[in-house]
């Protein structure tokens, strides 16, 4: 009786299965080693561009979102908001930005891309406090001349709702507008520059 044939059919599976465990080793091996080519989950975090959904947020709303570890506010400003930020001029430190603190699109009266958006950092440019968002119209704690915005309650600094610093605060400049576009009406990726306006 031969066996010749028995064992061609053991040396074919024992190849076959060496083939798949050495296949699967290789795999194995690998996906570890091209992982660490990849930017690890802190470091995308630490300068990667983050989605806000604006979908939902109301006029006079605030969203609040983290890009690179700081909060980053998008709000939506109404007409009557828009329309009063002119009238403060005159008590703003720096009411043409004229400090580099935004991209070229958002250097204008808004500091915006789209006037009723606000887009800006979250952080008092004093000792990096955040200030709380106060749109209410002249409140007892804050004078009757309070038309809304931001006040630092660390060290009184007030900022109008562009992000404009006012005079005689211990803020020296207004808060920074990031990079941002839009990618859709009711979307916002902040953390990229999508170029001019």
């Amino acid at each position: 009786m031969s066996t010749d044939g028995a064992d061609n059919n053991r040396r074919r599976f024992l190849v076959a299965a060496t083939s798949v465990v050495g296949a699967v080793g290789v795999v194995g091996a690998a996906v570890p080693f091209l992982a660490s080519w990849w930017p690890s989950a802190r470091a995308q975090a630490a300068g990667a561009p983050v989605e806000a959904d604006i979908s939902k947020l109301e006029p006079g709303a605030k969203l609040t979102v983290e890009w690179r570890g700081k909060p980053v506010w998008i709000v939506n400003r109404t007409k009557a908001t828009l329309d009063n930020l002119p009238k403060l001029d005159d008590r703003l430190r720096d009411p043409h930005s004229e400090v580099d603190q935004q991209p070229p699109y958002a250097k204008n009266e808004y500091r915006s891309r789209k006037p009723e958006y606000l887009v800006c950092v979250g952080i008092c440019t004093h000792l990096g406090c955040s200030p709380t968002y106060r749109p209410e119209i002249g409140p007892a704690d804050l004078g009757a001349d309070w038309l809304g915005g931001f006040f630092c309650p660390c060290h009184g600094s007030r900022f109008d709702l562009a992000g404009r610093v006012f005079k005689g605060v211990p803020a020296p400049t207004n808060l920074v507008v990031p990079p941002y576009t839009y990618l859709t009406e009711t979307r916002i990726l902040i953390g990229k520059d999508g170029g001019a306006a």
